[in-house]
């Protein structure tokens, strides 16, 4: 049978703006907005009229992100689209396990909070960076970042991209060596060597929070899929999601996972259409729309 997935994106797509349509015309979004701004007044405000140079600061992206993706959720189920499945990329997951159920929109805020606070004081210690490398395999990629000490894949997004991230002066070397052998390495508009062993200081801490805000080993309504292991999640919540912050994120094999599932239609929530491209080059044979796209279908 046939199956939606709903799937949460990452950092990098976020935009001076973002989520003011969704206030100004679905009611389940405004009250969305609403709720995130009693736990940190002014988010909305970042959304909507921030500067791209405050909303790339990690700690201001991840909240933002939080809440306008949650909104744009709502605003599709306010219309009667159900998803049977979700995911999220990296930060997406955090988003996607409130929406699934697995913790309160509040919970979810609040811990969002705490893991960008813990992401940029991790980014903050060393000087890191993040590229895309394009047009090489898995495979080879993983041998040239084997050439460097803290050099690490840690997104295999799809055929032919993986994001790398490590120390700013060997990311260097590594992104001439990629070029050298035929590749790409685009730089990403983001804070931090994120899903490698820089952001190990942020695991237990994260951990901590979530466990502090859970009471019990949440079981959500909605299936979850896990970037670490690429499978629904278990009984294991606090260690999955708090150890993907310094693992490699497995979405291509996610995608497939979900497909074999069932999965036909994937609906991108967030500002942009990264998980769109990625998806359609991982499969041409399913459907996958912004989340714009099915509120215009749906209009």
């Amino acid at each position: 049978m046939a199956k939606v997935a709903f799937v949460f994106s990452g950092q990098g797509d976020q935009y001076p703006g973002m989520g003011a349509d969704l206030a100004q015309t679905s009611e389940a979004a405004e009250k969305i907005f609403a709720v995130c701004d009693e736990i940190r007044p002014g988010t909305s405000a970042m959304c909507f009229g921030g500067s791209a140079e405050d909303l790339g600061v990690t700690s201001n992206t991840q909240p933002c992100l939080y809440v306008m993706e949650l909104a744009a959720a709502e605003a599709l189920a306010e219309r009667g689209l159900q998803a049977d499945c979700v995911a999220g990329f990296s930060l997406g997951e955090v988003v996607a396990a409130a929406f699934a159920g697995y913790y309160s929109v509040q919970a979810g805020f609040r811990l969002v909070m705490r893991r960008g606070e813990l992401m940029q004081a991790c980014a903050d210690r060393v000087r890191t960076s993040m590229v895309a490398v394009l047009k090489l395999s898995s495979e080879k990629v993983e041998e040239l970042a084997g050439h460097f000490g803290q050099v690490y894949p840690v997104n295999y997004n799809c055929p032919g991209q993986i994001s790398v991230a490590g120390q700013a002066d060997q990311m260097r070397k590594f992104m001439a060596e990629v070029w050298e052998n035929g590749g790409r390495a685009v730089p990403l508009k983001v804070a931090g060597a994120f899903h490698s062993p820089f952001m190990e200081g942020a695991r237990e801490p994260f951990a901590s929070a979530i466990d502090e805000e859970l009471e019990k080993s949440p079981i959500g309504a909605i299936p979850l899929y896990s970037d670490v292991t690429a499978q629904p999640y278990g009984e294991n919540f606090t260690e999955l999601l708090s150890s993907q912050l310094c693992n490699p994120v497995r979405w291509e094999q996610l995608v497939r996972n979900m497909m074999e599932s069932g999965v036909d239609t994937f609906v991108e929530i967030g500002p942009g259409r990264t998980l769109t491209n990625m998806i359609h080059r991982i499969s041409v044979d399913v459907k996958a729309v912004s989340y714009r796209e099915m509120l215009e279908e749906n209009a």
